[in-house]
C-alpha cells in the first residue's frame, strides 16, 4: 500500500508500508533532488522543488477563489509562491478527499476560503468553516480532509 502527500515543506512524501525498501539519491531532469530513506518501517521520499512563481503575476489583483477550481474526485494545488524562505500554496478538494496523514518541517496556516474540511493535527480533529485558520506545528503529524468541497490557502514559512 502506497499513501502519497504533499508537505507543508514544499516536498512530496511518499509514505511506503513495507519491510524492504531500495533507498535512492539523484537529481532528476527538472533538477529536482530526490531523497528515500527508512524510518520505523515506513519510508519517506522527499523532493524539493525548484522556487516557481506561476501564473501569478506581481502587482496584479486577483481572487483566490479563482484561481483554483475543483475537479472531482481530486485535491487540485496550485502554488502562488514558492521560494527559499517558504510558499504559499491554494488547494481546492472535492468532498470526501484527503491529503494524508504526514509531517512537514516547518509551522504552516490554513485558512480556509470556501466550504468546509477537517484539519487532524496529532490525533485531534478540527472542524473548519469558510473565514477560519489553523496553525499546524512543525514535525507534528496531521491530515487534511473535506467534509464538503472546500477551498484552502496554505503558508508556510522557513
Amino acid at each position: 500500500m502506497c499513501n502519497i502527500c504533499y508537505t507543508l515543506g514544499g516536498q512530496l512524501t511518499v509514505l511506503l508500508q513495507r519491510q524492504t525498501i531500495n533507498l535512492c539519491k539523484s537529481t532528476n531532469k527538472a533538477g529536482l533532488y530526490v531523497n528515500l530513506k527508512t524510518k520505523n518501517n515506513m519510508s519517506e521520499f522527499k523532493m524539493a522543488p525548484k522556487a516557481e512563481n506561476k501564473a501569478f503575476p506581481t502587482a496584479e489583483k486577483f481572487s483566490m477563489t479563482d484561481k483554483v477550481a475543483y475537479a472531482e474526485g481530486s485535491v487540485v494545488s496550485k502554488i502562488i509562491i514558492r521560494n527559499e524562505r517558504g510558499n504559499v500554496t491554494l488547494f481546492a478538494f472535492d468532498k470526501g478527499e484527503f491529503l494524508s496523514e504526514h509531517t512537514a518541517p516547518f509551522d504552516a496556516i490554513a485558512q480556509i476560503l470556501d466550504g468546509k474540511g477537517e484539519v487532524i493535527i496529532d490525533g485531534k480533529v478540527f472542524e473548519l468553516n469558510v473565514g477560519e485558520s489553523i496553525i499546524m506545528p512543525a514535525n507534528v503529524r496531521h491530515a487534511v480532509v473535506a467534509v464538503e468541497q472546500f477551498r484552502m490557502l496554505l503558508t508556510m514559512i522557513k
